[in-house]
């Protein structure tokens, strides 16, 4: 699934093309998706391109377009032709088409008059209120990271490499971090998602994310932790394990981690 940094990255480089840009019709290649956009009144300007959470916010003059990815989705720019794969829906401009990809067909979009998703804040800024919030949860740290109504943005591949770089084992109670260990994540937070964006996200073996002009990512190499059970940590040497926390694979260094 695409999560906060590879979602940014779809954004930035959106916004050039569309943003600001007249919208002039859809083509929805499978109906499943006509329930979402039929309240949508083209053409639109796009006033805004922006980011929330996991969230794509397509901002119109009345209303906004509301996309998730799930699993397997991704965003796709032409100017011309139609991208190989399953190709679910189409956003006409006048110089090209944004196509929406998506092999398992779990996207969503859907068009509203107002974004209201319940969502924790988002992962940058003052992150002092961890401290409190954290002090009230029982559920493992690394559950507690991709509650999206606690923090917004963080998935599966980010929360093992935040705890990996704030030295902490992901199985922990999050009220048992001592201020020492919460002052550690607050730095690493926002540290690997700036890293990730930087890299453009991460492109893993199954290939589904890409940048909506074709290219991968590039942040992978830098993984730490995640995918990597049995491999030796590059800190330590340890081998990398993998267990199940809240039904997902979860790395981590048990040396470095504790």
């Amino acid at each position: 699934m695409p999560e906060l940094p590879e979602v940014e990255t779809i954004v930035r480089a959106l916004r050039p093309h569309i943003e600001g840009r007249l919208l002039e019709s859809t083509e929805a290649y499978d109906p499943a998706l006509l329930p979402g956009i039929k309240p949508l009144s083209l053409p639109a300007q796009v006033r805004r391109l922006s980011r929330r959470g996991k969230y794509i916010l397509i901002e119109l003059g009345k209303g906004t377009l509301v996309v998730h990815l799930r699993m397997s989705g991704r965003l796709v720019w032409c100017k011309s032709g139609v991208p190989e794969g399953r190709v679910r829906l189409a956003l006409r401009f006048p110089h090209g088409s944004v196509y929406l990809v998506d092999r398992r067909r779990l996207a969503t979009v859907e068009f509203v008059e107002r974004f209201e998703k319940p969502l924790g804040p988002e992962p940058f800024g003052d992150l002092s209120w961890l401290s409190c919030e954290l002090a009230k949860s029982r559920m493992p740290i690394k559950a507690w990271l991709l509650d999206q109504r606690k923090i917004a943005g963080i998935g599966n591949i980010y929360a093992a490499e935040i705890l990996f770089r704030a030295g902490i084992d992901p199985r922990r109670p999050a009220r048992a971090l001592a201020e020492e260990e919460v002052q550690r994540l607050i730095k690493a937070i926002p540290e690997v998602l700036k890293e990730a964006i930087s890299g453009r996200g991460t492109t893993l073996a199954d290939a589904e994310y890409r940048v909506p002009t074709g290219e991968p990512g590039a942040f992978q190499v830098k993984l730490a932790v995640y995918g990597r059970e049995g491999e030796p940590c590059y800190a330590c040497g340890s081998p990398i394990r993998r267990v199940k926390i809240a039904g997902r694979s979860t790395y981590f260094c048990p040396q470095c981690q504790r």
